[in-house]
Parts: C-alpha cells; sequence; structure tokens
C-alpha cells in the first residue's frame, strides 16, 4: 500500500492561504496529490506560497479541474468531510475519521483513492457529498464546531497515516507487557539497599521515602527492560559507596534544607 495513491480534492477553495497550508499538512503526513475543483483562491499568490512551506512542491504540482466529477472520476472510493451529520442523505452514511478511513486504506492498496473537502463559508453540498462512499466527520465542540479547512486536513490525514502505518508495519507500538510483580520486588529490593548505602536512607522517614519512590516507579508500569535501568543505578549506587564512602547524614544537611538553607554546608 501507498500513499501516493491518495488524493486531497479541495472544493471552491476561497482564500489562498488554506491551499497553501493544505499543501503543507499533505507533506506532513506524506500525501502528494492536490487537486483542486473550481478554486476562487489564487493558488500562485505569495500568501499561498508563504503558509505552504515545506509543502511548496505540492502546491506547485497542484492540478485545476472544472468540477468534482472530473476531480474522482479515476477514484474506487471517496470518502467526503462534512461538520453536519442532519438530513436523510447524511443518515447513516458518516462515521468519524477512525470509522471510515481503514476501508479507504484496503482500496489504497490497488487503486485510487479520494479526500474531498468544501469550501470555507458553507461545506460541501448535499449532492457532492452523496456523490462518494462515505462522510468523514471529526467530533468537535458543539459550541465551536467548526474547523478551519486546513485543520480539518490535517486531522484527517494524521488518523490516515497511523493506520497506513499500522498496516504497512514502518511503525511497531511498544506492546512489551510490563515485568512481573517478582521482577519488580528483585529490582525494589536491590534499589532500596542501595539507596540505604550511600545514605539517601538512614533514619525513621525512610520507608516512608522509599514508598513514595516505589509508588512513581510502579505507576509507570515499567518492562523488564526498563527495569534494567534501575539494577544498573543501584549497582552504581553501591559501588560509588563502597569505592569512595559517603558521611554520616548529620554531617551534611537533612532532607528539606536544601530549600530552606541553601548556603548549608
Amino acid at each position: 500500500m501507498s500513499l501516493s495513491r491518495c488524493r486531497v480534492v479541495l472544493v471552491r477553495p476561497h482564500y489562498a492561504g488554506n491551499v497553501g497550508s493544505v499543501a503543507r499538512a499533505m507533506a506532513n503526513f506524506g500525501v502528494r496529490d492536490l487537486v483542486l475543483v473550481a478554486p476562487l483562491a489564487d493558488i500562485r499568490s505569495t500568501q499561498a506560497v508563504m503558509m505552504s512551506t515545506h509543502g511548496r512542491a505540492i502546491l506547485d504540482g497542484a492540478r485545476t479541474v472544472e468540477t468534482l466529477d472530473e476531480a474522482i472520476a479515476d477514484c474506487i472510493c471517496v470518502l467526503s468531510s462534512s461538520g453536519e451529520v442532519g438530513g436523510v442523505a447524511r443518515k447513516g452514511f458518516w462515521g468519524s475519521p477512525a470509522e471510515q478511513l481503514p476501508r479507504l486504506c484496503e482500496t489504497m492498496d490497488h487503486s485510487q483513492v479520494a479526500l474531498v473537502f468544501g469550501p470555507e463559508p458553507h461545506g460541501l453540498t448535499v449532492d457532492e457529498i452523496t456523490r462518494g462512499h462515505g462522510m468523514i466527520f471529526v467530533p468537535t465542540d458543539p459550541e465551536h464546531a467548526s474547523l478551519n479547512l486546513a485543520q480539518a486536513v490535517a486531522v484527517v490525514l494524521y488518523e490516515l497515516r497511523k493506520i497506513w502505518l499500522a498496516r504497512d508495519g514502518s511503525f511497531v507500538p511498544n506492546d512489551e507487557p510490563p515485568a512481573s510483580f517478582e521482577s519488580q520486588e528483585r529490582m525494589f529490593e536491590k534499589l532500596k539497599n542501595a539507596l540505604t548505602d550511600v545514605r539517601f536512607l538512614w533514619d525513621f522517614r525512610s520507608d516512608g521515602i522509599f514508598h513514595v519512590l516505589r509508588t512513581v516507579i510502579a505507576r509507570g508500569q515499567p518492562t523488564q527492560k526498563e527495569l534494567q535501568i534501575f539494577h544498573a543505578l543501584a549497582q552504581q549506587l553501591k559501588f560509588v559507596a563502597k569505592e569512595f564512602g559517603v558521611p554520616h547524614p548529620t554531617a551534611v544537611p537533612k532532607l528539606g534544607e536544601w530549600r530552606e538553607n541553601p548556603h548549608a554546608s
């Protein structure tokens, strides 16, 4: 599967800066094919170029057509984006990016696909939306539902790239399980002994202090590999205590006194 088979279609974009920003977002997420349908914006303007940044090549290579049908004629799967979900035409037709994009990715294995976005003032018409095979609705806060055109493109392409990386195998999440309770206990015992050797733990507060440290570490659910770091830390602390010695805590400021008296020695 290649993202080269994914096309971004902007229908009647009004503002040059938005088109430039869309080109930049496409470059960020590895999509290169940009088609504009009857644009009102001048994509050669200074504003468009300035906002495109690293997407300048995509902006320069953008194709312009007169109708949506021309833009998607060779596409096997077409998904439109809209901020509206009401009406009979949209009912059962829309879903979130995570729900709709997997089938786009499946089609992209062998055929051209397209993501269609409408003009800034009012979005796509119902007729334009239903010319595709589904609709993507980004679940924004109802009080501020409208996304900027470039923001909408970036959100959808981000979700698309996540799915693509997972299917392509280029992105392998860290699925190493947390270390067992027994393994963590061995590490905690070694770390506590080492902290005692360097006299970080030495008086009646030791158990309470170590309890806090233990809780912080355990909360992160360390893996077996991560436990090795703590084992190495404990080993180094014990080496320092043995080779160089550590003065008794009564000869240095007590815990908390560094803040109260930073000049204490």
